[in-house]
């Protein structure tokens, strides 16, 4: 289902309407008509009203011819104030308060605006491409912070308000945009390649008693001003009109702009003028044209040399599309709210939407189950190798794998501490050793339930009384002395002697374990029916 756009240009002495009509991957200009305001004998409702009546009843037919149907009530609706009633103003802030720009920007413009921010409302626009490093004040070294540049709109409420008052008693709807100046034709970049050109180009957007020059840069707008100029008065005033241009042109330079590379023109008043771009690029010094086509198709073709005439309001149209770069004021107080006639118009596409939600959200739950399933099967399969290696019995069955671990875990466990170890060994010695007899242990080694003894004794039967003491311990066994030897230069004997250490509850624990190992071997059998 197509949207129907709705940009209104309101001028002082015409009002010009462009409708486009947006679909999937599509946008089609369907509709363009100006009502001069003398035809309405200066009555600006009746002229909005007529524009608009115009451009939307207008509808493609068959072979591309343009066929007036019933008018069609727009989805959304764009206006834009005059520029000399608000103020554009490019600020230089750190890149830090970026995230903080709607509270900071009331306190840098208040300095900056001709009027009180109380009593006012604003919209502002980071440029994409402007982090650069701030220059120190005294000419040294950068001091390494980033600045953004900010592109702000500020404008009184009480125009604002009466700008979208005039749409909504010449329509009957309230315009969801109210932009600013000739900032809406920053909305064409996207489909005019001229404009996103890396040099800066210059849009002149010429009108009766005013005209509007914005300066692009890589599709962006570096620079927008309000010229007091227009076709009104021409050929006496064309030198003023080119004067305060040449002071826009040099204003950008002076901020460290590149010198333009082309202007082009636009408005009503540049094709009304002949000869307007041979004077300009006289006076410029620069090639003038007029504003290309934008890539965007057209009901009627044969229109396309009027689209730099309805530049600014197909620019406002384009600007309901998307997140559009122009600025907004319907912004605080006046905040756009969506009624319920636009809410009940939209029912059928919410039913949809709801419908396919539904399906999606039930094939999703059906794909989640099965892959549940094939999960559960996956892990069962596991369990049966685990249960046949570990537990000896293959089972699937979480309980049974439950009762198997619990049998496992209830069986006595051997423990691997020895009854006596070497400090035991220790003990028994300076036991049996007798008071009265001097001896000296040189080396004391117990390894795997064996013990070697480094010594030295006074004799051989000293040592002999030793190892006939340490038979009588429990935990000692096959005691002997292996070896002695005569010490040199003394009469005192070494001796080495060796012994196994094992306890007998040590010998016990073991006989039964392997005999309760052979009871369950034995009945399993039986357990599981067998003979």
């Amino acid at each position: 289902m197509p949207t129907t756009l709705l940009g209104i240009d309101i001028g002082k002495y015409a009002v010009k309407a462009a409708v486009v009509q947006t679909s999937y991957r599509k946008t089609v200009v369907t509709g363009l008509a100006a009502v001069e305001l003398a035809r309405t004998n200066g009555d600006v409702f009746a002229a909005v009203r007529a524009a608009i009546e115009v451009a939307v009843s207008t509808q493609p037919g068959l072979a591309g011819q343009v066929t007036p149907q019933k008018p069609d009530v727009p989805d959304a609706i764009a206006v834009a104030i005059e520029g000399e009633r608000a103020a554009l103003r490019t600020l230089e802030l750190p890149a830090s308060a970026e995230r903080q720009l709607a509270d900071v920007l009331p306190f840098e413009l208040e300095a900056a605006v001709p009027f009180e921010m109380d009593d006012s409302v604003f919209d502002f626009h980071v440029q994409p491409s402007s982090k650069k490093d701030a220059k120190p004040a005294d000419g040294g070294e950068a001091a390494g912070t980033q600045m953004i540049e900010v592109l702000a709109a500020v404008a009184k409420i009480a125009d604002v308000k009466a700008r979208i008052d005039l749409v909504k008693m010449a329509v009957g709807t309230e315009p969801e945009r109210v932009e600013v100046g000739a900032l809406p034709l920053s909305n064409l970049a996207e489909y005019t390649e001229a404009l996103r050109a890396p040099g800066p180009v210059v849009v002149v957007d010429i009108g009766a008693h005013a005209s509007d020059v914005v300066i692009f840069e890589n599709g962006e707008v570096r620079l927008a001003r309000t010229v007091s100029f227009g076709t009104e008065g021409l050929p006496e005033t064309a030198p003023k009109l080119a004067r305060e241009i040449r002071v826009t042109l040099a204003s950008h330079r002076a901020g460290g702009g590149a010198r333009p590379t082309n202007v082009y023109l636009c408005g009503g008043g540049a094709l009304h003028s002949r000869g307007a771009d041979g004077f300009l690029a006289g006076e410029l010094e620069l090639p003038v044209t007029f504003l290309p086509a934008p890539a965007i198709d057209l009901a009627d073709p044969q229109r396309v040399f009027e689209l730099p005439a309805f530049a600014r309001a197909l620019g406002l149209a384009l600007g309901l599309v998307g997140r559009a770069p122009g600025l907004n004021l319907r912004r605080g107080p006046l905040a756009y709210e969506r009624g319920f006639g636009w809410i009940r118009e939209r029912i059928p596409i919410l039913a949809g939407l709801g419908a396919v939600i539904g399906v999606s959200f039930i094939f999703s739950s059906c794909v989640g189950l099965y892959a549940t399933a094939k999960d559960l099967d996956t892990l069962h399969e596991a369990l049966a190798i685990v249960t046949k290696d570990v537990l000896g019995e293959e089972t699937a069955d979480a309980d049974r794998a439950n009762e198997l671990l619990a049998q496992k875990a209830g069986a006595p466990d051997e423990d691997p501490m020895p009854h006596a170890d070497a400090f035991d060994v220790m003990v028994r010695l300076s036991e049996d050793i007798p008071q009265s007899m001097v001896h000296d242990i040189e080396e004391l080694d117990v390894q795997k339930g064996h013990v070697i003894v480094h010594g030295i004794v006074g004799s051989i039967p000293d040592a002999q009384s030793i190892a006939g003491s340490l038979k009588d311990e429990r935990c000692f066994s096959d005691v002997k002395i292996t070896r002695t030897t005569q010490m040199v230069g003394t009469d005192r004997q070494k001796y080495v002697l060796e012994m196994d250490l094992k306890c007998p509850e040590d010998v016990h624990d073991k006989k039964e374990k392997k005999t309760s190992a052979s009871a369950s071997s034995s009945a399993a059998p039986s357990e599981s029916g067998g003979k």
